[in-house]
């Protein structure tokens, strides 16, 4: 899988009223082409000023931002215009024109790019029926739910049949199901058509539901990069454990106990691992948060549980979920 994007040494700096603000510090990373790959951090780290450097809606101050092995910075204006019909991107508020219809919204980049009427037409509506809207091509967007605004923000994003899609915070204005809805339709657009997705997003869960690798932002520093299920089972930065594993407000309740944290990540959802602990080995645990789910079946999330105080005790316990295939972890 070739590199689509390569930024080495990315830095980018405001400037306001003789101040300075480094928002970007010397950013190295590559993005591959048909991968999904995810972009976190926390409120104001970055991340924003970051995915709008892949499409030079940000200058960088130093370093370079290579897509296709280009710099984007040596394209003229004419060359970054039919480059930027090769990255589309959406947005946590839709960005549609409320005085036309869905069709005609969806069509608003190939009329821009002097695409003719009939072929246009057609386009836009292969891409409704890509998202499932064929139905609503004559409405307006002020009649659509969030989750409808933003399969048509998709499907016009999708009708200049772009290299790369990048979504800025784009289900941060949805409940959790329509979230659901958008990134499964996000998966099976990367899957069918090969497509290159840039997520950038303060929620964990988004990351974890699609993404096949993820940068972790912290103060515009890459702090951690890695595959999403590696970065999930073993969080190594700061800024990393603070996103994957939820505070936990509870101290052990013996002061040689630990706590220690079990990660479920593609187990079997229907292994009843903490019964199987007590009739298998007569050890008991304390559990004081966990944040499991099941998906197809398949257990993710993540419990803190609070160890015996004996020290042979918590190795039977650790070497007990260790061999059941579960990460463990002491918590400090």
């Amino acid at each position: 899988m070739s590199n689509l994007y390569e930024l080495v040494n990315v830095s980018k700096v405001y400037k306001n009223e003789g101040k300075e603000f480094e928002a970007l510090k010397n950013i190295n990373l590559s993005i591959k082409e048909g991968e999904i790959f995810g972009i976190i951090g926390m409120s104001g780290a970055g991340k924003s000023t970051l995915v709008r450097t892949l499409n030079r809606l940000e200058e960088v101050s130093e370093g370079r931002v290579e897509f296709e092995g280009r710099n984007l910075k040596d394209l003229s204006r004419k060359d970054l215009r039919k480059l930027r019909q090769k990255i589309s991107m959406i947005f946590q508020g839709f960005n549609l024109l409320n005085q036309r219809t869905v069709i005609k919204n969806v069509e608003q980049p190939l009329r821009i790019a002097g695409i003719n009427k009939s072929e246009r037409r057609q386009i836009a509506r292969n891409m409704l029926k890509v998202v499932e809207l064929s139905d609503k091509e004559k409405a307006f967007p002020q009649r659509l739910s969030g989750g409808q605004k933003q399969r048509v923000a998709i499907a016009r994003a999708l009708a200049s049949d772009p290299k790369v899609l990048l979504c800025d915070e784009a289900t941060s204005a949805l409940d959790p199901k329509i979230t659901n809805e958008i990134l499964d339709l996000l998966k099976k657009i990367n899957d069918e058509r090969k497509l290159t997705i840039v997520i950038i997003t303060h929620e964990m869960s988004v990351i974890e539901k699609i993404c096949d690798r993820v940068a972790i932002i912290d103060e515009g520093r890459l702090a951690e990069i890695g595959d999403v299920k590696e970065v999930f089972r073993n969080p190594k930065s700061a800024a990393a454990k603070k996103l994957v594993f939820p505070a936990n407000p509870f101290s052990p309740s013996d002061s040689k106990g630990r706590l220690a944290r079990i990660v479920f990540d593609g187990t079997k959802a229907s292994v009843p691992f903490i019964a199987d602990l007590v009739e298998k080995t007569g050890q008991k645990v304390n559990i004081l948060s966990a944040n499991t789910k099941s998906v197809g079946g398949i257990g993710y999330g993540q419990m803190v549980i609070e160890l015996p105080a004996e020290e042979e005790n918590q190795r039977i316990i650790k070497e007990f979920f260790t061999k059941g295939g579960l990460t463990i972890t002491e918590v400090n």
